[in-house]
């Protein structure tokens, strides 16, 4: 079906056009709004309903998610609206086409295969429909104790293979589902994941305030709760992205980069990392609490949420809580936690937080010689006003650590892996990319930066087009990791936070939240069979399935985290040493800016057309579908 490009002046209001074109497009307007990290954005789409021909649009205004207060024009408002829809508007289209094609290969299946009309479809039928729209995931694909990197729309299909939806995440007997988030697009995710629907309990931590937060509490199921982390400090927000969910054998934890929106589960580079932790067993006994669960309960009190009373099957009545957390056995984590919770923290608080409680997790490890003086790569979506000085800071926490030999890893090269203007332009949304990339000019062209910039290549992940809101932090030689952080935090001040009053208290505006991978966390268990809230171990896949005992050997094994690039050498190889493979999703190690490459802005003029034959900033554009 075609669509009908409208010039038209920016308005507070856009009007609908017929009730026949919003009945058509209900899936496609909803209300759907980009942020990315260090934007505070909140946007209101209201969906009309089929009856009314005409319905105000509320706009609220957009803050930056850093340590400046700035407004963005109302033009760059509409505009950031109108690239969802657009964006919506073309996938329903291709969306449509795909399914038909499918549909039809599926009924002459049946008739061939199965004997059935083309008007009804068997249970295999569905399946098949439902395998290739990515709704289900093998189980060979899902191991609970490791990094995967989210599926994106109109990639080959072998650039999706093993990557996740949310439906593949949040699936199985879930008993109560607490869902952290900045942007919380309920009718997308009640689409997107229908199992939402039939959850008993289920609370949204947000960070939505305004007319916004009105929307949220009208289109939300009147059984689900919401709850905003208190905000003490000017220009923060709740900016984690986690979800917690309890089953009646367990509880899944999945920490990932994408706000709870269409267009972040299904165009941009995404990362999410999960896993499964059973009861504690009580007839065992008192243990001591790992660390990762100290992190965890610790993070959840910051919260200020006083709970929720569920029913558990299995248990009975529970009032769900921070401390509630402590009854699952944590001891196989695979990660540590590095969160950020707003405050002027100090003494025992001081390196709890931000960027010191990754430098003191880092501290704590030893890492191969071949580590000292290696790059550290920054990755993220937004860019916050830095110094010098600053950078100085959060590199002593990036850089900490010591080799096997107790010799400090020391500085070494920051390579910041950020799109270039051609890479916005030639991505697989144009120029609308750009919103997601939403650092101004001011803070982007600051001469001290110039040296740091590296380009977003992800040619061997497929995803090169596909513009990063993931945030990653590093550390490599070549293609082996001494440490990988997956994480909520952009590269700012509000989110890691500055040290203040001769280093002895730590301001941070923000909450974020992230997982730290580390060889010696993912070396002690790599030989356990992992928990699963949603498979039992009869079906659990093969290669997760009856690990052998190594006889006490996997304590001097030396665990080393790869890239997906990694290729071993005769020298490396050894019965002593466990290669775990992570989908770092871009190139190591990235490639210098050239002098013709320019960072992305996204208040600057670019008068190149992009695949869309636009240019940016766009003209408002409105767009109907014609009968």
């Amino acid at each position: 079906m075609p669509y009908k490009l409208t010039l038209e002046p920016t308005e507070d209001e856009l009007v609908h056009h017929s009730s026949r074109d919003v009945q058509s497009r209900r899936s496609s307007q909803a209300a759907h709004c980009e942020e990315s990290g260090a934007r505070s954005l909140s946007l209101l789409l209201q969906e009309c309903k089929p009856s009314e021909t005409k319905k105000k649009r509320e706009l609220e205004t957009i803050i930056i998610d850093s340590d400046e207060d700035e407004q963005v024009s109302k033009k760059q408002k509409q505009q950031l609206i109108e690239d969802e829809a657009f964006a919506q508007a073309v996938q329903a289209e291709e969306d449509g086409a795909a399914r038909a094609s499918i549909r039809g290969n599926v009924s002459l299946l049946n008739e061939q295969h199965i004997g059935t009309s083309s008007s009804s479809k068997s249970p295999r039928a569905a399946n098949k429909l439902d395998e290739a729209f990515g709704v289900d995931y093998e189980a060979g694909c899902r191991s609970s104790s490791t990094f995967r990197l989210m599926q994106v729309k109109g990639l080959p299909q072998w650039a999706n293979k093993g990557c996740v939806n949310i439906r593949g995440v949040i699936q199985g007997d879930v008993q109560v589902a607490l869902l952290s988030n900045y942007m919380v697009d309920i009718d997308w995710l009640l689409e997107a994941c229908p199992r939402l629907k039939t959850v008993p309990s289920v609370v949204i931590f947000h960070g939505e305030s305004g007319g916004s937060l009105e929307l949220l509490q009208a289109r939300k199921p009147n059984s689900w709760l919401l709850h905003k982390p208190p905000l003490r400090l000017s220009y923060g927000t709740h900016h984690t992205k986690a979800m917690f969910l309890l089953y009646p054998t367990g509880i899944r934890i999945v920490v990932h980069t994408a706000n709870l929106i269409y267009i972040d589960w299904n165009n941009k580079s995404q990362g999410l990392w999960t896993q499964d932790f059973p009861y504690k067993n009580v007839a065992a006994g008192e243990s001591k609490p790992s660390p990762f669960e100290n992190d965890l309960v610790e993070y959840l009190q910051a919260l200020e949420w006083t709970g929720c009373i569920a029913i558990i099957s299995g248990i009975g009545e529970v009032h769900v809580d921070a401390a509630f957390f402590r009854k699952f056995d944590y001891s196989s984590a695979m990660v540590r936690l590095v969160a950020s919770v707003p405050g002027y923290h100090l003494g025992r608080n001081l390196t709890k937080w931000g960027h010191l409680k990754l430098r003191t997790i880092l501290q704590e490890q030893h890492f191969e010689e071949h580590f000292k003086g290696s790059p550290c790569v920054y990755q993220f979506s937004s860019l916050g006003s830095l110094d010098e000085k600053w950078m100085g800071e959060f590199g002593s926490s990036i850089q900490a650590g010591s080799t096997f030999g107790n010799e400090q890893l020391g500085p070494g090269p920051v390579q910041i892996v950020w799109p270039t203007v051609e890479d916005i332009r030639n991505s697989l949304e144009g120029y609308a990319a750009g919103g997601a990339v939403p650092s101004p000019l001011k803070n982007v062209e600051r001469a001290f930066l110039s040296k740091y910039w590296y380009r977003w290549q992800a040619d061997h992940t497929g995803r090169s087009r596909a513009i990063p809101h993931i945030k990653t932090f590093l550390r490599y030689n070549d293609q082996r990791l001494a440490w990988f952080l997956l994480t909520s935090s952009n590269l700012s001040k509000a989110a890691w936070g500055v040290l203040q009053k001769n280093g002895s208290q730590l301001m941070i505006r923000s909450y974020e939240l992230g997982v730290l991978f580390l060889p010696s966390l993912v070396g002690n268990n790599s030989n356990v069979t992992p928990f699963s809230c949603t498979y039992s171990s009869s079906i659990l896949p093969r290669e997760l399935q009856n690990r052998e005992d190594d006889g006490g050997k996997r304590q001097l094994r030396h665990t080393k985290l790869v890239t997906l690039s990694w290729k071993s050498s005769n020298h490396e190889k050894s019965d002593m040493d466990i290669f775990v493979r992570l989908p770092i999703p871009y190139a190591l190690p990235p490639v210098k800016y050239d002098p013709k490459d320019i960072p992305w802005s996204w208040d600057r003029q670019y008068r190149e057309p992009d695949m869309f034959g636009e240019v940016w900033p766009r003209q408002v554009r409105r767009y109907t579908m014609q009968s």
